[in-house]
């Protein structure tokens, strides 16, 4: 990994969902109801991973909202354990995103960022479903992509040079803080700008609810408050 030099960033962008919001406390407390119904035997991680395979499929083809994406995974789910689509509520993921909440040191990190750097949100979302987000975040982002806007899903590279245009940055004064290596670092990188690897999961095994990818970042942290440090200690 590579050291990067703050003093020559102007942008910092976020991926929202598993990296500022706790994503996956929030799909397993959406599922739980599915979870009971069905007397579903796997594990939080189990239920994780399969929630990253279905979004990964329907988020690979033409571009439908993100809401219809959710509805998808619902119904990935019955299938996946038999569950009569009578039984189950497909919008229970939609409904629930609003409701998810940021990690402990994410809103306290951004004002801290946010005195030095212009902030933005490229996410895999809606344009309304991120506007409930953006309250519980409590800072103000310079600008928001959403797929919504580009019409379609990160690691689409189509998503990050739709951002630099609307910012009108340089990619070498940028930089792209996310949890997925998949969804963000891998087509970060290739594009030529630096990133950062919140790494959410720790030292808990699997990937969680992102597909996995072997992209190297330019630094990994263990959370948004030590970047936060990081970047005040230059």
């Amino acid at each position: 990994m590579t050291v990067i030099d703050f003093g020559r960033i102007d942008v910092v962008s976020f991926d929202c969902y598993g990296t500022l919001i706790d994503w996956e406390s929030g799909i397993l407390e959406a599922l739980a109801p599915l979870r009971a119904q069905g007397g579903v035997r796997a594990t939080d991680d189990e239920l994780l991973e399969h929630y990253a395979r279905l979004e990964t499929v329907l988020e690979s083809g033409d571009h439908v909202s993100y809401k219809e994406v959710l509805r998808g995974v619902a119904r990935g789910f019955a299938r996946r354990f038999s569950i009569s689509e009578a039984d189950f509520d497909a919008d229970a993921l939609a409904v629930s995103l609003p409701r998810w909440r940021p990690f402990h040191d994410t809103v306290e990190s951004l004002r801290r960022l946010k005195q030095r750097f212009r902030l933005a949100i490229i996410s895999n979302t809606d344009d309304d479903l991120f506007a409930h987000t953006a309250r519980t975040l409590e800072v103000p982002f310079d600008f928001v992509v959403t797929a919504e806007e580009v019409g379609a899903y990160k690691p689409s590279t189509r998503n990050f040079t739709f951002a630099l245009e609307k910012a009108g940055v340089p990619k070498e004064r940028w930089l792209h803080v996310a949890q997925s290596r998949f969804h963000d670092v891998a087509p970060a990188r290739s594009l030529g700008l630096a990133t950062v690897w919140v790494n959410r999961r720790g030292s808990r095994p699997g990937h969680g609810a992102t597909a996995a990818s072997g992209a190297v970042p330019d630094l990994e942290v263990p959370s948004l408050e030590m970047l936060a440090d990081l970047v005040e200690a230059k």
